[in-house]
């Protein structure tokens, strides 16, 4: 409701990791059409209202893009750290039964690439809930993709909608879980509803 007014105005700005990449300065219009678009694409893998949808990715804009196109579409969305091990994004990918995660080839720390898409391959071999892996271009380093489980977001993207119309929830309806580290070592699911948050 506010695009006409304040569309052009910044709403994220990007700072890569790396001096010499350029920074990101997206717009409230701009973000609204990438949102858009990854929602289509959610829709276009299966993912519907209700699903849930784990995120694994390093602090780059798909990441806000992919939960906010998540909670555009309906589907729960999890963030999980891209820090933690397989084993970890293992126990919070099982304990919401996600239906998709969303990853990225890779991401920086410092000078030194991390090979997220590597840590998701390991976990999924444990998760029988995951239908299909999405993957983020971030720092074009060669990745191992399964037939039929594993998409790249280049593949979707450029041909997605702009236009997603709002999926209208209730109050109480799932908008996100947070794991928390629990007193017994297991991470606990803190589920936000959507008028609660």
């Amino acid at each position: 409701r506010h695009l006409n007014e304040r569309g052009d105005k910044t709403a994220i700005i990007f700072e890569p990791n790396d001096p010499k990449e350029e920074a990101q300065h997206i717009s409230y219009r701009e973000l609204r059409d990438r949102v858009c678009k990854m929602a289509n694409v959610l829709r276009d893998l299966g993912v519907e209202k209700g699903d849930r949808v784990c995120i694994y990715l390093p602090m780059i804009p798909e990441l806000a893009v992919t939960m906010l196109a998540c909670a555009k579409m309906g589907a729960v969305h999890s963030v999980i750290f891209a820090g933690f091990s397989a084993s970890a994004v293992t126990s919070r990918v099982n304990d919401c039964e996600a239906k998709m995660i969303i990853t990225s080839d890779g991401s920086y720390r410092g000078n030194k690439a991390i090979d997220l898409k590597g840590i998701i391959d390991e976990a999924v071999e444990k998760t029988p809930s995951v239908e299909k892996v999405l993957v983020v271009k971030r720092t074009n380093t060669e990745v191992k993709m399964k037939e039929g489980r594993d998409v790249w977001l280049d593949d979707y993207y450029p041909k997605a909608s702009a236009d997603f119309v709002t999926k209208i929830m209730d109050a109480e309806d799932p908008l996100f879980i947070l794991y928390t580290s629990g007193s017994t070592g297991k991470p606990k699911g803190m589920l936000h509803t959507t008028a609660g948050y």
